[in-house]
């Protein structure tokens, strides 16, 4: 008899890589466009998740083209207040407390009067949305590397100015096939000045190489993606030294074509080699499921444990940029969810409820309750696109 599993829509976590319009609703796409009168193609209104595949340069040509209709319809700051409450809905009700969420405002400005207004609104609907919901929401400023690094310095001295103030991250996103990384250097060099995490996307479309260059040219505190180093154990064994959170999103990548199936995503070689990792939804728009289902995924297809799933929370949580009382509510919840029993149900975990106790042992752990690969109990400090 298969043993019974606890609810992974109420382990609490904090969810790293969602990108803004891939965030949207479908039905959501469909009214705006209706309002404004934008002509959807099939692949975007049929209600069900595109066919996609993004190995080669004429499937990544139409993931994109698909990626900027869907845009076309965020027309007014009402659209935007909308999107950014609905994504904040939909993790409230996936146990996440903690989002952060890519943009990069030029894909909005001409429509909001300029990047600061458009990013400003962008800020104010994140206020809005945190409050309604509960979940803390941070901005990750995202810079477009298929164009000119001069628009990437712009963009990081526009989230250099509002560090502190709802933007927490500088990244780098499109195809990692074009552009080189060390060309963004100074971009990045102006985010880590203002005290901003440096977020770069590798190892998704490009190989083990580009995540070396994440590290080498950008400084990266994080990795957007990051799976294909698995494809170099030496690079495994220097992001688990450094504890270099890998933001992993496994429905993302299959549909893309990066791996043919769930099963073949690396979560287990990143696991076993200590690497931290942050799942994450990536599109769920385009790619049809959000952070609890990934969650599913690794127990499904690579048969994580609730101890193992409970610890993938906290790594998420460890490599957030969320206050320290968020991610010490946020721990204390991953060890209540873990201390239910299995099958039973409970209040949504993303409060993180008090009085937590330690649960069931989970294999491998260590003397200071630590859990995961040999390196995987390090913990990150407490500081917490164009797609």
């Amino acid at each position: 008899m298969e043993r019974p599993h606890r609810d992974v829509r109420l382990l609490p976590k904090a969810h790293l890589h969602l990108h803004f319009t891939g965030s949207m609703r479908p039905g959501t796409l469909l009214e705006l466009a209706d309002h404004h009168g934008v002509h959807l193609p099939e692949a975007l209104s049929s209600g069900e998740p595109p066919r996609l595949r993004a190995t080669d340069e004429r499937g990544w040509f139409r993931f994109q083209r698909l990626y900027d209709v869907a845009r076309s319809v965020l027309r007014t700051p009402e659209d935007i207040r909308r999107l950014v409450l609905e994504a904040a809905q939909e993790d409230a009700a996936d146990g996440s407390g903690w989002l952060e969420i890519q943009v990069d405002p030029t894909s909005y400005a001409p429509r909001l009067g300029g990047l600061i207004p458009a990013l400003e609104t962008v800020l104010e609907a994140v206020e809005d949305a945190s409050r309604a919901t509960g979940v803390g929401i941070g901005v990750v400023v995202a810079a477009n590397r298929t164009k000119h690094p001069l628009e990437a310095r712009t963009l990081a001295r526009l989230a250099a100015r509002y560090a502190g103030h709802g933007v927490i991250g500088f990244g780098l996103s499109n195809d990692e096939r074009r552009g080189m990384a060390r060309d963004f250097d100074r971009a990045f060099a102006i985010a880590r000045d203002a005290g901003l995490l440096a977020a770069p996307h590798g190892g998704e479309l490009a190989g083990a190489p580009s995540v070396h260059d994440c590290l080498d040219d950008l400084g990266a505190d994080r990795i957007g993606h990051g799976v294909r180093a698995a494809e170099d154990p030496r690079l495994l064994e220097r992001l688990a030294e450094a504890q270099v959170t890998c933001e992993v999103c496994p429905a993302s990548n299959v549909a893309l074509g990066v791996y043919e199936k769930p099963g073949d995503v690396p979560l287990r070689a990143l696991w076993d080699a200590g690497v931290p990792m942050a799942l994450g939804a990536d599109d769920p728009l385009l790619f049809g499921s959000r952070l609890a289902a990934q969650y599913g995924l690794a127990r499904e297809h690579h048969a994580f444990t609730d101890e193992e799933l409970a610890e993938l929370a906290r790594q998420s949580v460890r490599a957030s940029r969320a206050p320290q009382d968020v991610r010490d509510r946020l721990l204390t919840g991953i060890d209540d969810w873990l201390a239910r029993e299995p099958g039973g149900s409970g209040a949504s975990g993303a409060s993180g409820a008090s009085g937590a106790s330690a649960g069931e042992p989970v294999p491998g752990q260590r003397a200071d309750g630590r859990t995961g690969g040999p390196r995987a109990g390090r913990v990150t400090a407490a500081d917490g696109t164009s797609r």
